[in-house]
């Protein structure tokens, strides 16, 4: 099974637009049959996060993952179809799945609970692919996981673009957080004090460095919906 998320672009989405897209428009995608989707939209209740980073203009205010057998088949291709014309830009990328801190288990269609703050990444011409990736894999990850209030970690490093004319993006990282994180510091690091702060962001910010994830990058508050799980077992019914 191949993963392909779908970046979509646009000046501002409003609640009304984020409200169609994760019901009618997903209601829509998931008729086209792949065994997965979710949608993540940036709406009122993460707009002001101070998680907020852009970079691309029109910037992200939503993605729809989709887990088929095919990233060239008619379930990218119908999706594809259907979410043109809803933004400014729809772009897909093609990408291998990471999951070191597995999201907790949700109905069908609910909002997860917190916010996912997603992440786009560009590696930095000075790295090599290898160092790079094991830099952000093999060192970063314990990192991250210990130093903020995560309590769900998925990693997409990007394979491809499957869209003419995408941004350059090497990669797609969605971490779950409380929501008061979206405001708060001491809430987003999981900190227990102002001097525990400082230590976390501190050594967050050298690990992210390593890696070029400090410069360049995109991070975008976003509610989680999970319309379809391709494992079941993730899903409460």
């Amino acid at each position: 099974m191949e993963k392909v998320i779908i970046t979509l672009r646009a000046a501002a989405g409003d609640d009304a637009w984020c409200t169609r897209l994760r019901s009618e428009v997903a209601d829509d995608l998931l008729a086209l049959g792949a065994p997965g989707l979710a949608v993540n939209v940036r709406d009122a209740v993460v707009g002001d996060s101070l998680m907020t980073l852009t970079t691309l203009d029109p910037p992200v205010v939503g993605f729809v993952s989709i887990w088929t057998q095919q990233s060239y088949g008619p379930h990218v291709r119908g999706a594809l179809d259907r979410l043109t014309g809803e933004c400014e830009r729809v772009d897909a990328y093609l990408v291998t799945e990471s999951v070191p801190l597995p999201p907790p288990p949700s109905a069908a269609g609910a909002r997860t609970p917190g916010f996912a703050n997603v992440a786009l990444l560009r590696r930095p011409a000075d790295l090599d692919v290898e160092t790079w990736r094991a830099r952000w894999h093999v060192d970063h990850t314990p990192v991250a996981i210990a130093t903020q209030s995560t309590f769900g970690y998925t990693q997409n490093a990007v394979v491809r673009a499957l869209t003419s004319g995408a941004a350059v993006i090497d990669a797609i990282v969605e971490e779950l957080f409380p929501l008061e994180a979206t405001k708060d510091l001491h809430a987003f690091f999981g900190a227990a004090d102002d001097a525990d702060l400082e230590d976390r962001m501190n050594r967050m910010v050298a690990s992210t460095a390593a890696f070029g994830a400090n410069r360049c990058v995109d991070t975008v508050p976003t509610s989680r919906y999970v319309m379809r799980s391709p494992f079941a077992a993730e899903l409460t019914t």
